[in-house]
């Protein structure tokens, strides 16, 4: 999609938020703030906004209840992400090993994660990463003394709400993660050509004068049409020129009162109804190229594409470029493709099948990931992916979604921009 089109639809989404009509996009960015990651860049974050929630000495998320209290950060300087928890009493630290400590992560889609903690030094570490996205409705149960304290709260990032009617209005299209073939292609580069099976030089029998034409070039003509009358000097006698194909004039280099012989062309005529697309391969990938092999040709401009196969590659390198020329067929009866134009070709040397896969026009960049938003009804979060191979149109993905999760697959950027503007970001 191009930028200006992102712009316009950006514009219209961003009308349809403030113009009333029911069609609303909900911030679920509420509360967001979710403890600190203990370092530097927290500190900016706190200065940038106000607190919304008490902050213990770590940076953190306080809960109290009387005396008891405890501290919730995240840390994740050179680790994964885990939970430590500060207790305190009275304001005092409390002996970590004095608490039993479970938090039960509530995630979109009805997900629960269950954490578990083990005694470090000052602090309670969580058994289990805290995958990404670091959104979720939390409930923290702590045991000391016989006595049980309970809080739950939500921590969101990356998520907000569109309603169906708003995102449809947006152009948002919706596809499942699922099983897709990934094509490895080459890019190669070449120019339309006449097809040369379909190429007809025409000349006189006979020596003589061309004493009249009736085509020129440009012009259509059919098999057994009479190209040009040449007067034949020794026996007197005129004879005919005829097209042996049908087809278009492209060449003439007959004119009235020249003369000709045997070997003589006086027409080029040329089948258009197909051309060749000849694509220049280079350096390794010669030796990956072979007959039957799958090519998009597209147009300099992008406005023209044609799906065909090699039907043939050179036995011998070109000299001056070192490269092999590959041969696609294609139908031109359309008139869409012109030989002499520059094209672009789209080989496909191998494809293989990968258990899960996104659309590539669905990937966005969120924080230092490379995510997609999953959709769970009106409800839209991002998942940021571990991906693998990627031919343009597909992109494996190695985990951070589930087989069967609806995911934006086109205009993702609204979802991106909305996000951003709500705030529902990372705690940084």
């Amino acid at each position: 999609m191009s930028t200006t089109m992102r712009q316009f639809l950006t514009l219209v989404l961003t009308a349809l938020l403030f113009a009333g009509v029911g069609m609303a996009i909900r911030s679920g960015s509420e509360d967001h703030d979710r403890g600190s990651h203990e370092h530097a860049a927290q500190e900016h974050a706190d200065a940038a906004a106000p607190a919304e929630f008490e902050r213990g000495p770590h940076r953190g998320r306080m809960l109290r209840d009387g005396d008891f209290a405890l501290e919730i950060t995240i840390f994740e300087e050179g680790v994964p992400p885990e939970f430590h928890v500060y207790p305190f009493l009275a304001e005092k630290p409390l002996q970590p090993s004095d608490v039993k400590l479970d938090i039960e992560l509530g995630r979109l889609g009805n997900r629960v994660d269950k954490i578990t903690f083990a005694t470090q030094e000052d602090y309670l570490k969580s058994d289990q990463v805290v995958v990404e996205p670091h959104s979720f409705d939390v409930r923290v149960r702590a045991e000391r003394n016989g006595k049980t304290s309970e809080w739950s709260y939500h921590s969101y990032e990356g998520r907000t709400q569109i309603s169906a009617k708003a995102a449809e209005a947006a152009g948002i299209k919706v596809e499942k993660a699922e099983p897709a073939l990934i094509k490895d292609i080459i890019e190669v580069t070449g120019v339309i050509s006449l097809n040369e099976d379909r190429n007809a030089r025409v000349g006189g029998r006979f020596p003589g004068v061309v004493k009249s034409l009736t085509r020129t070039v440009g012009q259509s003509v059919r098999a057994g049409e009479v190209l040009a009358t040449i007067d034949r000097n020794i026996a007197l006698q005129d004879y005919s020129i005829v097209s042996p194909i049908d087809g278009v004039v492209v060449t003439r280099p007959a004119s009235i009162g020249g003369t000709t012989t045997a070997d003589t062309v006086l027409f080029e005529i040329a089948d258009l109804s197909t051309v060749w697309a000849e694509l220049h391969v280079f350096g390794r990938d010669r030796e990956r190229v072979q007959v039957g092999q799958s090519v998009v040709v597209e147009s300099h401009d992008k406005m023209t594409r044609a799906e065909g196969t090699v039907s043939y590659v050179t036995p011998v390198a070109e000299a001056a470029s070192q490269a092999v020329v590959i041969r696609v067929v294609l139908d031109n009866k359309d008139r869409k493709w012109f030989p002499g134009t520059f094209v672009r070709g789209f080989l496909t040397v191998s494809e293989r099948k990968v258990p899960l896969a996104v659309k590539a026009s669905g990937l966005q960049r969120f924080r230092d990931f490379t995510v997609v938003f999953a959709q769970v009804g009106d409800t839209y979060e991002v998942r940021m992916l571990d991906l693998g191979a990627s031919d343009g149109m597909w992109t494996e993905v190695l985990g951070g979604i589930e087989p069967g999760q609806a995911y934006v697959a086109e205009n993702s950027f609204l979802i991106k921009a909305d996000i951003e503007k709500s705030g529902a970001s990372h705690d940084h």
